[in-house]
């Protein structure tokens, strides 16, 4: 997908329309030390608890094939930043593109 590298768009702080540069944020790391489906997770929220686990906080079974694919691309977030106050504000949604180019805007 491409997009300029400049834009003019509506500005909170400013209260009025201004030319934003943009930027697109990686993607990071997953933060936090714990699991999504983890014991230590399930026991915080107050789940796991008692004798037995009664089939529910045990070991999981392995991974089928079916569950192995993976998504083809990632959702990106798009970052714009005022250029008369410099606040950042990213896009309210994130887009799901493979990758993203930002090019300078050619006159017609």
């Amino acid at each position: 997908m491409k997009l300029p590298k400049k834009t003019k768009r509506y500005c909170p702080k400013c209260k009025k329309h201004t030319e934003q540069k943009i930027e697109v944020l990686s993607t990071g790391m997953k933060r936090g030390p714990l699991a999504w489906g983890s014991l230590s997770r399930a026991r915080l929220r107050g789940k796991a608890r008692g004798f037995g686990n009664k089939g529910r906080w045990g070991s999981k079974p392995a991974i089928s094939k079916w569950k192995r694919k993976t998504k083809a691309t990632k959702r990106l977030v798009v970052l714009y930043t005022c250029q008369v106050c410099k606040k950042s504000k990213p896009a309210s949604k994130g887009r799901r593109v493979s990758k993203i180019q930002l090019e300078e805007k050619q006159a017609k």
